[in-house]
């Protein structure tokens, strides 16, 4: 049970931004691991997880010898530029096209940066739908993307 759970942790920490022993006892939870908080700490001790920061306000667990994770804006910034080709609007709805395979990757890293005006988003394979609201912040959302893939 423990390699069983401690496997678990790394590959928690791998794909999730964990910054608490609480939050980390909750994910391992939501995958059928009952622990306490001081098994998670013994865990943490001898898996010699470290805090990372994400940024100012934020760390994160990671694994000895991880490279630093990149913050959000940033990797967003990087899939748009690598990734994107066009960008257009409708209303209230963005449509960004991007290489084929790239949406689903491209849309997740734009629903993790939790922009208040993106009500929410729907990725194919190489086409993503965005949702704003109000209507009226479109054009700087747009304007936003857009001066992204050229930076």
């Amino acid at each position: 049970m423990k390699s069983k759970r401690q496997r678990a942790i790394l590959d928690i920490i791998q794909h999730q931004v964990i910054g608490t022993q609480e939050e980390l006892a909750q994910a391992l939870r939501e995958r059928g691991i009952e622990v306490t908080q001081a098994t998670i700490s013994r865990d943490i001790k001898e898996l010699g997880l470290v805090k990372v920061p994400v940024s100012k306000e934020e760390s994160r667990y990671a694994a000895p010898g991880d490279p630093p994770p990149l913050p959000a804006s940033d990797r967003l910034r990087r899939l748009l530029r690598d990734t994107v080709s066009s960008v257009e609007y409708s209303l209230n709805i963005v449509v960004v096209k991007t290489l084929p395979g790239h949406a689903h990757a491209v849309a997740a890293a734009i629903d993790g940066s939790q922009w208040p005006e993106v009500i929410g988003t729907v990725a194919g394979d190489d086409t993503i739908v965005i949702v704003v609201k109000p209507f009226e912040v479109v054009t700087d959302l747009v304007a936003k993307i857009s001066g992204w893939l050229n930076d």
